[in-house]
């Protein structure tokens, strides 16, 4: 990608990005919490592990969606085709499997 150019995170999705991870901590938190009681249910563990991967995936999705609408379709008018797809495959890389 050329020098001069510098692409960055779509305000909005940064900021809902930022509210998903607060929230995930905040679950993440309750699992550590939980594990601290010797009573807890494993099924109820299960469950809030759950909700902190839904919520890191979704984190995942936004960013990579904004990266495809933002920069990948917009390469070609910039003339960084090859920068640009170079840096989706790698981005690809760290996408959850189904």
């Amino acid at each position: 990608m050329p020098t001069e150019t510098c692409l960055h995170l779509d305000a909005d999705v940064r900021q809902d990005a930022i509210k998903r991870l607060k929230s995930a901590k905040g679950h993440l938190e309750g699992v550590l919490r939980m594990l601290d009681d010797e009573s807890v249910y494993c099924v109820d563990v299960l469950k809030q592990v759950k909700a902190v991967q839904g919520a890191l995936s979704k984190v995942n999705e936004g960013v990579l969606r904004a990266h495809i609408r933002d920069h990948v379709a917009t390469a070609a008018l910039r003339g960084d085709s090859e920068a640009i797809v170079s840096e989706l495959m790698e981005a690809l890389k760290y996408q959850a499997r189904v």
